[in-house]
């Protein structure tokens, strides 16, 4: 079963697509989660079951005047503060996002290196990792200097390790083993 966050992400993305307002959707989406986030009060405000649906509903309005309005992001933020899911806006814009790339066939590649790596570099492992995994790749690349050298990537929960570390590991267990 599916986590309530996805649920609420997918029937978004179905009506967002259908009416090819996904781009502006997660726009909008992702400014009322900046205000969310950013917000204590409006966070207790949004959460709290003692404040009425109409005043929910009216602080809602106001704030999507001011970060740009969207019927569908509207309806979608009366719909949840109905069924109490405020508290869940951050991980339902992470699964709409996700959502989006999936239904794109694009998938997240979280690359580690020790150094910056060229954009050559970057072209080449980019093609690499469209070959393996047969869809388009967004990659997101941080340094960390425990890889030692070459690159580690994450794909989901597949993990393709060719750092210079894990090389050395291997050399260390089949020492260790003869």
């Amino acid at each position: 079963m599916r986590a309530p966050a996805e649920r609420y992400a997918s029937a978004l993305a179905d009506v967002a697509l259908a009416k090819g307002a996904a781009a502006e959707v997660q726009r909008h989406l992702a400014a009322f989660v900046q205000l969310f986030e950013e917000s204590a009060g409006l966070r207790n405000f949004l959460v709290t079951p003692a404040v009425s649906r109409a005043d929910k509903r009216a602080v809602i309005e106001k704030l999507l005047a001011r970060v740009g309005q969207n019927i569908f992001v509207r309806n979608f933020l009366f719909l949840l503060a109905a069924h109490r899911r405020t508290p869940e806006l951050p991980q339902i814009l992470e699964a709409y996002e996700a959502e989006l790339r999936a239904r794109a066939g694009v998938v997240q590649a979280q690359i580690s290196s020790v150094a910056e790596l060229s954009e050559t570099e970057k072209e080449n492992l980019s093609r690499v990792l469209q070959r393996l995994t047969g869809k388009k790749i967004e990659a997101l690349y941080q340094l960390d200097p425990a890889v030692i050298g070459g690159a580690v990537v994450r794909i989901g929960t597949t993990i393709y390790d060719g750092s210079v570390r894990q090389q050395l590991q291997r050399m260390r267990e089949k020492l260790a083993s003869e």
